[in-house]
């Protein structure tokens, strides 16, 4: 019974636990609730703090644990624990702390009046679709949503509270008491304890409520095999909270919504494999007869080359340069506006379903949102200080450091405080960005050092594999770049952030996202962004080249464009990321982190099995891996779904990728959260926050990349333009020719010619090159011909017709879906109105109970009048009586 999630699971729960009690036996249930209740076996334990024995803290913690007592919580030490050196303090919240607090926090509540939901799914399609929802619900009455109010200690009649231990569940109790550290000095607190948790309820012994909830998640969600399946989003906030709960609908939405994306870009791929065979430039580059002499693609140890042998090349680009690529730009920008909207009507539908329709950012406790941060108290602390040491030559600090405690709410920082900070921030992100693209510019001289390399092989397969072999080892060196400067950036971001000292958590959170998507943003995109706009167009031509540090001449597309070493990059950086970073980092580093754990807590001469005996549940969750927020798990989808709309004109195979490795992060991150990490404090929210902005910044910015890379990194706008302007007879033959320049190879620089002119048994006279160009025999020789013009005009004209038409469909499909489904509206008027009859019907019996105690007294009162009694009528303490019982 929490908050209409799951609406009356607890009965059940609460008679499977005591029918699993009663067959064991004393010490059995002794040891079974043994850390998670006080001595007495009464009171359970709400929140857990640890700290280590050291004397120069024992007075700041017992002023802490004072303070707390002072608010009515009740506090509870276990000095005799098994891990030397650690101790813990137990906290239990009464019921008048948890009624105080919730109505301080606005918590909605379950009424005792219910509502029906009307369900509009077919009985046809409910049959179909129930082997893919997971069994969690065999228990609960369908359709039934109990009505919810904020919660009021004069209000206690409308709650159904004939089981007060239960009306709190233990999401909401942690969560009630968490914020009560904020409400004194959370600095005080981390100073003193270096440890705070809500208890996990890892191990399948104890059976109680919350241990059965995270045995179905481990059954019905942690669990591999149950991939195809739903997730138990509504048990995932009953057990995580509200926060969490959205990142996985918003994962599990995510990923049912590539489902059609990875099919249409399956097909678009398998077109391509369909067509490569009638490619008219592909077979003419592939002729036999084809006798083309290409200029060289290197100085001096490059000799010249067939056309022909670009084969390979030139039929693999078909695959993902294709018309059918241009439909598939237009539908990724359409399945990304769809998306987002879908996103606004789910997270409308949860709000509703979880009581959260008239929860506002700013409605939430004072406590944990507008309450600084202890940094941020530190650093107005020594501000305080500073100020008070001029105009005091010596202070006591002890007592300096109490008094201005008490006037922390007086004092703030201005931006004359954080202008160091501010200008540190700039230098650092621009130093981080500068440091992206100085990697990757050594790439590039790797690439071009290499070819050149290769090309001086004595090896005939190496020489004919140049091209494959530099295009695969920078695709992995930029790789493994990008994973070692995430790490680095995350690192970076944080100490920026904290160096801002932020006032409160929520500024922290976004000013920090904000760095860190910047950041890996800038390091996963930059090196992939240089191959689709730059590399090819900054080359010079032949006699003419363009280089670097006078020795290094600027690399050259193939013949079939940089799209193909386009999506040799993505193809690598995607999947190595979410192999690497995604999964293995996420499976091997928590586990890692636990073992160094318990190796430092000294306990590694016991075997695992005797100290998972003589631990309890607390002493046990201290070995678990602290949550550390959900900012990383939303940074790596943000990053993914980047690869999936930014260049997915190049690589139709994106969405496919993407959804077999979320198919494999959702139970991933389940499994984490279940067994690897300490049960975190339940935060409520109403949405994913700012996630969703640069989700849509994403998405927009995705329309306009796709536009410049169907242009200007593809061949489609020239193919366009020599079909319909060009061509004899309005089909593709001829388009190789027509895009190939000549050069006299006479003019070559002295010092950069081949060293090996007769390389095919005769001397070359003209060589080609890919580029619009005049001839060396026009009056302006090697000057940019008309049709370059022609094509440039078309491109920069597609690119403005292909992104308004894109972003105007974005708006009719934003305008056509309404973000409040009609049946959520109805629901929540109807819901108004039968909370105002509940409350008519209340306060109904409220003055019938009170009218009918009047007439009573009244009447006894007339008669006792008229018998004139000496003894006084007892008026008095019957109604002081009925008012007590009312």
């Amino acid at each position: 019974k929490d908050q209409t999630e799951l609406p009356l699971l607890h009965v059940w729960f609460k008679s499977a636990y005591f029918q699993r009690l009663k067959a064991l036996t004393p010490e059995e249930n002794t040891r079974s609730q043994h850390g998670l209740f006080f001595q007495d076996g009464q009171r359970r334990v709400d929140y857990v703090l640890t700290y280590s024995n050291e004397d120069q803290k024992a007075f700041r913690r017992e002023e802490f644990e004072g303070k707390l007592r002072d608010m009515g919580l009740e506090l509870e030490k276990d000095e005799d624990g098994k891990i030397p050196g650690v101790y813990f303090v137990k906290i239990h919240a009464p019921w008048n702390v948890l009624c105080r607090e919730a109505e301080f926090m606005k918590l909605k509540m379950p009424t005792k009046k219910s509502n029906s939901i009307v369900e509009k799914i077919s009985t046809l399609i409910s049959k179909i679709l129930e082997p893919l929802h997971p069994h969690v619900e065999e228990h609960q009455p369908k359709n039934i949503k109990h009505l919810s109010h904020t919660f009021s200690r004069e209000k206690q009649h409308l709650f159904d509270l004939s089981d007060k231990d239960y009306f709190f569940d233990s999401k909401t109790r942690s969560s009630i008491v968490s914020p009560s550290f904020d409400v004194f000095n959370t600095f005080y607190c981390q100073l003193t304890y270096f440890s705070t948790h809500t208890l996990t309820h890892t191990h399948a012994h104890t059976y109680n409520i919350c241990e059965y909830l995270l045995q179905l998640l481990y059954e019905e969600w942690a669990n591999y095999s149950v991939f195809y399946k739903y997730q138990p989003i509504g048990l995932v906030r009953k057990y995580f909270g509200e926060k969490i709960g959205l990142y996985f609908a918003w994962l599990g939405l995510y990923t049912q919504m590539l489902i059609p994306a990875s099919l249409v870009g399956v097909i678009v791929f398998l077109y391509g494999c369909a067509t490569v065979d009638d490619n008219i430039p592909s077979m003419e580059i592939c002729h036999p007869r084809n006798n083309i002499t290409m200029c060289p693609l290197c100085d001096r140890v490059c000799s010249y080359w067939k056309l022909s042998t670009a084969c390979g090349t030139a039929r693999a680009s078909h695959l993902f340069d294709n018309p059918a690529t241009v439909f598939f730009s237009i539908f990724m920008a359409l399945w990304a506006a769809m998306f987002m909207e879908h996103w606004k009507r789910r997270q409308m539908r949860l709000n509703y379903e979880w009581d959260l329709t008239g929860f506002e950012d700013e409605e939430v406790s004072n406590n944990k949102t507008d309450h600084p941060r202890a940094e941020y108290e530190f650093k107005v602390m020594q501000k305080s200080l500073r100020k008070r040491q001029k105009s005091q030559d010596k202070v006591n600090t002890v007592y300096a450091v109490h008094e201005n405690l008490s006037s922390l709410k007086l004092q703030k920082l201005t931006f004359q405080d954080r202008l160091p900070a501010y200008m540190t921030n700039i230098v650092m992100m621009l130093l981080m960005i500068g440091v992206t693209f100085a990697i990757v510019f050594g790439v590039i001289l790797y690439r071009i050092s290499t070819k050149a390399a290769l090309h001086m092989s004595s090896s005939l397969i190496t020489r004919n594999h140049v091209q494959l072999t530099v295009k695969t080892t920078a695709a992995i060196i930029n790789l493994v770049v990008i994973l070692i400067l995430d790490e680095v950036y995350g690192a970076v971001a944080r100490w920026l952030t904290v160096l801002e000292a932020p006032k409160t958590d929520k500024s922290f959170e976004e000013r920090l996202i904000f760095k860190t998507f910047i950041l890996k943003f800038v390091n996963a995109f930059s090196p992939i962004i240089y191959i689709a706009f730059f590399r090819g167009r900054l080359v010079g031509r032949p006699g003419s080249y363009l280089y670097v540090f006078d020795s290094y001449r600027m690399e050259e597309c193939a013949h079939g464009g940089c799209l193909m070493e386009l999506c040799i990059q993505l193809s690598i950086t995607m999947l190595g990321k979410q192999l690497i970073q995604n999964n293995l980092f996420e499976i091997g580093i928590p586990k890692l982190k636990k073992l160094i754990r318990y190796i430092r807590s000294k306990q590694g001469a016991f075997q695992e099995e005797e100290r998972q005996k003589k631990l309890t549940r607390y002493e046990t969750d201290h070995f678990l891996e602290p949550f550390g927020g959900l900012t990383p798990e939303y940074m790596e989808m943000i990053i993914q779904f980047g690869f999936v709309t930014l260049f997915v004109a190049s690589f139709p195979l994106a969405p496919l990728f993407a959804l077999l490795n979320n198919i494999i992060e959702i139970r991933l991150d389940a499994k984490k959260f279940v067994t690897e990490l300490r049960r975190p404090v339940a935060a409520r929210a109403k949405d994913i926050g700012i996630w969703y902005n640069i989700l849509r910044g994403v998405a927009k910015v995705a329309v306009i990349i796709n536009a410049f890379v169907i242009s200007f990194t593809s061949d489609f706008i020239p193919r366009m333009v020599y079909q319909y302007m060009y061509s004899p007879d309005g089909s593709m033959h001829g388009f190789v020719n027509h895009t190939l320049s000549y050069f006299n190879v006479s003019h070559f620089q002295d010092g950069k010619e081949p060293m090996d002119p007769s390389h095919f048994g005769y001397p070359v006279v003209i060589c080609r090159y890919k580029d619009y160009r005049e001839p060396p025999w026009s009056n302006t020789p090697y000057e940019l011909s008309k049709e370059f013009w022609a094509v440039l005009a078309v491109r920069l004209a597609f690119v403005i017709v292909f992104q308004n038409v894109v972003m105007l469909m974005n708006d009719i499909v934003d305008w056509l879906i309404p973000d409040i489904p009609k049946d959520i509206s109805l629901q929540i008027h109807k819901e108004k109105i039968l909370l105002v009859e509940l409350f008519m019907k209340e306060e109904q019996g409220k003055s019938y109970i009170i009218d009918s105690s009047t007439s009573a007294d009244g009447k006894e009162n007339c008669s006792k009048h008229n018998n004139n009694s000496k003894v006084a009528p007892p008026r008095s303490r019957r109604h002081t009586n009925s008012t007590k019982s009312f």
